[in-house]
């Protein structure tokens, strides 16, 4: 199969991509937070493609996308008036709502499920390919199950070339981590999943808000999840990765005894002239941790590399959107801290 790279700019562009998910095959899309790996969620046998190519998990739900918040009715049923608030505050953007799913939505797409992921993604180009396909469009994030999340075309390309018919080329993602994910479907609503909105920005709505396990932990993996990203280990490169806690300064103290040849060293801008002599790569500024959300991705691809022996990797601290970084970086090492300040 030749896989087609097209500009959201050009103007068949939504069309050509519109046309293949109504004829049951898979597009990649760009959206503000990754790029996803999209079929007709309303088509089991599309959505099936997904986990094939994808290599994904069967018990690993699927996030519904749709094109207008009003949509979110068509697809879900016993709305509470809280997602309705958050839909008016944060749609389009880069939030998920976990809600009953009605019987539409196939059981693959909300993996044997009685709830459904949904969000209106604040893509222009990926909202119009929705309404033109005319039904919700699942997708997950369009790398290798996982494998450090798509935040280009180029690297959905590396992943996918010549197993998908269309790759929508929307440039870099704003966001650059997954959509977060709030489960309205409990007594208390509950963040399953840390992103772009924050912990902060829910409660401001919402008024109260429970923190899962799997957002700070690790978690069983025979337990049931209702939305991606919390069960397995995800984002990672091909290396084991240890994220090494504390201060600037014990931080590189404990690098730098640790470290050899083969070794990397993922940190922050600020923190380059410390390891000049460990390979380091960085990911952002801590001093603008949006920085580091954007660009997490991007290095932990760069790293994604079988001759590196291991990572050292620094997180950053604090809440917001922090949290999520942590989230993302602490899912790729598996939950394996090291802390500077108390080991040798």
């Amino acid at each position: 199969m030749r896989t087609l790279v097209l500009s959201a700019n050009e103007l068949n562009t939504a069309q050509i991509a519109a046309d293949i998910l109504k004829n049951g095959g898979l597009v990649a899309l760009p959206t503000e937070t990754v790029y996803g790996l999209g079929a007709n969620g309303l088509d089991p046998d599309a959505v099936a493609q997904i986990f094939t190519v994808k290599g994904r998990p069967q018990d690993n739900p699927l996030i519904l996308h749709i094109a207008d918040p009003e949509q979110m009715a068509l697809f879900c049923h016993h709305i509470p008036e809280a997602a309705y608030a958050l839909a008016k505050a944060f749609w389009p953007g880069p939030l998920t709502i976990v809600l009953p799913a009605k019987d539409i939505v196939p059981l693959s797409t909300r993996a044997n499920l009685p709830t459904v992921a949904v969000r209106c993604p604040d893509c222009d180009i990926t909202r119009e390919i929705i309404r033109r396909a005319g039904v919700p469009i699942a997708a997950p994030s369009a790398n290798i199950s996982g494998k450090p999340s798509t935040t280009t075309a180029q690297h959905v390309y590396d992943d996918h070339a010549g197993k998908i018919p269309l790759i929508v080329d929307g440039g870099a993602c704003r966001v650059g981590v997954e959509s977060t994910i709030v489960d309205l479907t409990e007594a208390r609503p509950r963040l399953l999943r840390p992103g772009g909105i924050t912990p902060e920005q829910l409660k401001a709505v919402l008024g109260d808000l429970l923190i899962d396990k799997a957002v700070t932990a690790s978690i069983d993996r025979d337990t049931v999840v209702k939305a991606p990203g919390m069960k397995y280990r995800h984002y990672a490169p091909a290396e084991p990765v240890v994220i090494v806690a504390g201060s600037r300064e014990k931080a590189a103290e404990y690098i730098h005894r640790h470290f050899v040849p083969g070794d990397r060293v993922l940190c922050f801008e600020e923190e380059l002239p410390l390891y000049a002599d460990c390979d380091p790569l960085s990911y952002g500024r801590e001093a603008d941790v949006e920085t580091l959300c954007a660009g997490l991705f991007a290095a932990l691809r760069e790293l994604d590399d079988a001759s590196i022996h291991q990572v050292f990797a620094r997180c950053p601290e604090g809440d917001g959107v922090a949290f999520a970084v942590q989230n993302r970086l602490k899912k790729a090492a598996a939950f394996h801290i090291i802390d500077a300040e108390v080991e040798v």
